[in-house]
């Protein structure tokens, strides 16, 4: 039996002396759902409709004495009042369209957001609760070494080590969205010519080649506003990547050059290159391609650069054909530009 729509409630029962005895007044409260509410809303808006209906019902069945009305007005107010009209009906019409829109923006933005919290919730409770698991295993695994099996305890070891690596870089991410970063002037050509240096130094890179390309005439690189520190490791990121997904003795290439009011860096390699499909996913927390499968890594390398390019109002875009090689592109303000 479906619920009635009011229901009533005696709210007081008092006497009034100033009436006869015996007589007393009720108080009485109507609740009333939202759905009859939305109901009632609605009706209103039928009344004007229902006026018109019964007038003219009237006029036509002879209910008034004199059901023609003649109205004489000026054209002039006539057309101005049309106009009027017109123009109130049409502004009501995108108001209410834009507080639509604006609503709907809104709650979008917020639950955004809403999603972006609990994200970083999960990754600093994950974070805490894998601190105590990692100990205990690197713990026991150090008491398992000169075991005649001791290939099976590297391979454990290398895979604590990783899941060590993924929760600490899943961390850093999340303090870079927060935390607030230094801002300082720093000299791109600089950077990079830094961690060039550094790469030829490593044991692994003897075979390899690498070029720096960057511009001294007219004038060099303007300088670019941020957090040196942050900036460094986005590049050697970068770099890491296209040294990992080329082949051994493939050359690298790093660039960089004044793109309008940016600066623009670029690393490029040889190697397998990224379907088209999987350009869109570049960047995306966790994720790795088919081609990073057989590869050492977390995906959290190219997901760490993203972040650090947008907290300096940076983009990234990435350009890449299968089997032939890859090109990552950085864009920054320069610091005379922002």
């Amino acid at each position: 039996m479906p619920a009635p729509r009011y229901s009533v409630e005696i709210i007081s029962t008092t006497r009034n002396p100033k009436e006869p005895r015996n007589t007393y007044r009720f108080g009485v409260s109507v609740y009333r759902s939202g759905r009859d509410l939305r109901v009632k809303k609605y009706a209103l808006a039928l009344v004007p409709l229902l006026l018109g209906l019964f007038l003219m019902w009237a006029a036509q069945s002879g209910q008034l004495a004199d059901p023609i009305l003649f109205i004489r007005v000026n054209l002039g107010l006539f057309v101005l009042f049309i106009g009027l009209l017109t123009s109130g009906v049409l502004l009501t019409v995108f108001l209410v369209r834009a507080w639509g829109e604006r609503r709907a923006s809104a709650a979008l933005v917020g639950s955004n957001n809403q999603q972006e919290d609990l994200r970083r919730q999960f990754i600093r409770r994950l974070d805490h609760e894998m601190k105590n698991p990692l100990t205990a295993l690197r713990a026991a695994l150090a008491n398992l070494n000169g075991r005649e099996d001791s290939e099976v305890v590297a391979s454990l070891h290398s895979q604590v080590d990783r899941l060590a690596r993924l929760t600490t870089d899943l961390r850093k991410l999340t303090d870079l969205e927060t935390q607030p970063i230094e801002c300082e002037q720093v000299d791109i050509s600089e950077l990079l010519a830094e961690l060039i240096e550094e790469a030829q130094n490593r044991v692994e890179m003897e075979n390899r080649q690498m070029h720096l390309s960057l511009p001294q005439v007219p004038w060099p690189l303007p300088p670019v506003s941020g957090d040196r520190d942050l900036l460094y490791i986005a590049c050697h990121n970068l770099m890491e990547n296209a040294l990992k997904f080329s082949d051994p003795e493939a050359a690298i290439e790093v660039r960089a050059f004044e793109d309008g009011p940016l600066i623009a860096v670029e690393v490029a390699g040889t190697g397998t290159g990224i379907p088209s499909g999987e350009l869109p996913h570049i960047g995306e927390e966790l994720y790795r391609g088919r081609a990073a499968l057989g590869v050492e890594g977390s995906g959290m390398g190219l997901a760490l650069v993203r972040a650090i390019v947008a907290r300096h109002d940076g983009t990234m875009s990435v350009r890449s054909r299968p089997g032939i090689g890859t090109v990552v592109t950085l864009r920054f303000p320069a610091a005379s530009a922002k």
